[in-house]
């Protein structure tokens, strides 16, 4: 289910709220600052894949020895 839907879904928020809860925001961080704190969430969740998917392939390496040393 979609991020958006769920919101809407459970907290039974329309439109009016979405834009006032948009209004609220550039008025705290300003045009200027949108941009930059949109550029730190990504490149924050660029690191969290880049640090899940390094897990993951730990993980397949740590199952290929286990694999093999049984052999």
């Amino acid at each position: 289910m979609n991020f958006i839907n769920f919101i809407l879904l459970i907290g039974g928020i329309g439109p009016t709220e979405i834009i006032i809860i948009l209004l609220i925001v550039v008025l705290l961080f300003g045009g200027r600052k949108i941009p930059e704190l949109m550029r730190g969430l990504g490149k924050g969740m660029k690191e969290f894949k880049d640090a899940q998917k390094a897990t993951e392939e730990n993980d397949e390496t740590k199952e290929e020895d286990t694999k093999k040393s049984s052999e």
